[in-house]
């Protein structure tokens, strides 16, 4: 599985509904072809879900209809690519080395197109929300091309979907579209106790305290609240966490999100 952030040891991947879609919603562009949209908040889960779901890809190998294995590639770009970079950036991802400085924009598209019309492919584009219309456009027409046959997944944080969405083009042509948003608040103590050892057999009231005061529905929030609870109740001699412990962890954290 991928790493959990700030790599956080002992702790589980939680099944949770958006993560469990997020590799359907994979499979069924695989199989279409198709063009899909996964955003929300930075913290929720969505990238670990994402590379999660690519991990299962390559490990099984998993056939296209056709029964071609499908192959991922991931980019991610600075803040206001352009077009000449994104086409780069893709050649590059697809056949492992740089195109030469001498081919201009429209060569690099032929390129493409010659290359996403072979063995099936799925190109994930993270930070989705970075791309200018421009960009947008390029990579539509790309998937778009009737010699073309790849799935499209974009993936952003805040502001991603509306940045897509004021796309026409794009936005009418999205086969998925999964949301990521916090976790809900009555989930959390059973979420919590099942995603570390350290909160095994602590109370509904301590960990919703937790989410209340630092948790906030965001995973990332959790894995750093984790990260320091396990650390003190290792100092401590203890293996679960105890309201003096999270107390502890408020303090070295500077109190809680507000």
């Amino acid at each position: 599985m991928p790493q959990h952030f700030v790599n956080l040891p002992g702790a589980a991947t939680l099944p949770t509904r958006q993560y469990q879609l997020t590799g359907q919603i994979i499979d069924e562009l695989i199989a279409e072809s198709a063009t899909g949209v996964v955003h929300g908040p930075a913290g929720t889960g969505k990238t670990y879900a994402v590379q999660a779901a690519l991990e299962r890809l390559r490990k099984a190998a998993v056939p296209g209809p056709s029964g071609s294995q499908v192959t991922a590639c991931t980019l991610a770009f600075p803040s206001k690519p352009t077009m000449r970079l994104v086409a780069d950036a893709l050649l590059t991802a697809l056949t492992g080395a740089a195109p030469p400085r001498s081919r201009n924009r429209f060569q690099l598209i032929s390129t493409l197109t010659d290359l996403l019309s072979g063995p099936r492919r799925l190109v994930v584009i993270d930070e989705a929300q970075r791309l200018n219309s421009d960009c947008i456009e390029l990579i539509r027409h790309l998937h778009d091309h009737p010699h073309t046959r790849f799935a499209l997944l974009y993936v952003g944080g805040d502001g991603c979907w509306e940045v897509l969405s004021r796309e026409p083009m794009l936005a009418s042509r999205v086969f998925r579209r999964l949301p990521f948003t916090r976790l809900d608040r009555p989930a959390v103590p059973a979420l919590m106790r099942r995603n570390h050892p350290v909160y095994k057999g602590a109370s509904d009231t301590l960990l919703l305290e937790i989410e209340d005061a630092y948790g906030k529905g965001m995973l990332r929030n959790w894995a750093v609240f984790t990260h320091a609870a396990a650390g003190l109740c290792g100092t401590a001699g203890i293996e679960r966490i105890t309201a003096e412990v999270a107390g502890n962890v408020y303090a070295k954290l500077g109190g809680g999100i507000h």
